[in-house]
């Protein structure tokens, strides 16, 4: 892989392109920032910065009064090769928290193994409806221990209203969920995002995430997408890169709430 063209592609058509993510939700482009609007409940925050030392101060008050103003928790996704150098320092110094970083790999969908299976006795279901998403923030909250009330919000939206643009899969073992994840085909770009995936504690290390990442690779191929991207924990990218996804650049969130 060329890292170097990945990821200017990946800021040019994920980031400084980016687009409204489901019903509800908007982007808004300045000169030098690039923010996602959405319902309260959803995914608020700046997405693409072009600042430096000059500027970055006034940028960061900037998007502050804009969601405060409007009532909004919000996220600045701070990757590892934005600029200014000193910019989390920045946002700290303004009042972000920032969160675990993570990394950002990506892998060319041609070049993956897809040949992996569920482990016996899992099934992948496709949820499409509220009791499927119930069964997705149920896993979620005892996944990662958190809320799953703005996930279920956000999934019955995205299914309803923008149904193309995002596949669910909940894992089951008989009737119980144990396992769930997301891909999100972001159209007008070659890149599908794999969101959300996420094993209950006990189910772990059996193979269900490496089933979930291929199922879904298979499906954002058939679509005609090329790469595929993926905001990995510690946990996760020792799995990717044995798939075959390479680390591109990290990524921080830094909270404003």
């Amino acid at each position: 892989m060329d890292h170097a063209a990945v990821l200017a592609l990946f800021d040019r058509e994920t980031r400084e392109g980016a687009r409204p993510e489901g019903p509800g939700t908007r982007v808004e482009r300045g000169a030098r920032v690039v923010r996602r609007i959405g319902a309260a409940h959803g995914w608020n925050g700046i997405v693409w910065s072009d600042l430096d030392e000059s500027t970055a101060d006034e940028a960061i008050a900037e998007q502050i009064r804009c969601f405060t103003g409007l009532g909004r928790e919000f996220e600045w996704k701070l990757y590892g090769h934005d600029l200014p150098a000193d910019l989390g320092e920045r946002l700290r110094a303004a009042g972000f928290a920032p969160e675990p970083e993570e990394t950002v790999m990506v892998a060319e969908i041609a070049g993956l193994a897809l040949d992996v299976e569920p482990p016996e006795g899992i099934r992948l279901v496709p949820v499409t409806d509220a009791t499927g998403v119930d069964l997705v923030a149920d896993v979620h909250t005892k996944a990662f221990g958190t809320d799953s009330t703005w996930l279920r919000h956000q999934l019955q939206a995205q299914l309803i209203d923008d149904p193309d643009h995002v596949v669910v899969v909940v894992a089951l073992a008989g009737d119980e969920p144990v396992s769930s994840a997301r891909l999100e085909l972001v159209p007008g770009t070659g890149f599908a995002g794999l969101w959300g995936g996420g094993t209950v504690p006990h189910w772990r290390g059996r193979g269900i995430y490496r089933a979930l990442v291929a199922h879904r690779a298979r499906i954002a191929a058939s679509r005609g997408y090329r790469h595929l991207q993926v905001d990995a924990t510690d946990r996760s990218r020792p799995i990717l890169a044995r798939l075959g996804f390479e680390a591109l650049t990290t990524t921080t969130p830094y909270l404003f709430l």
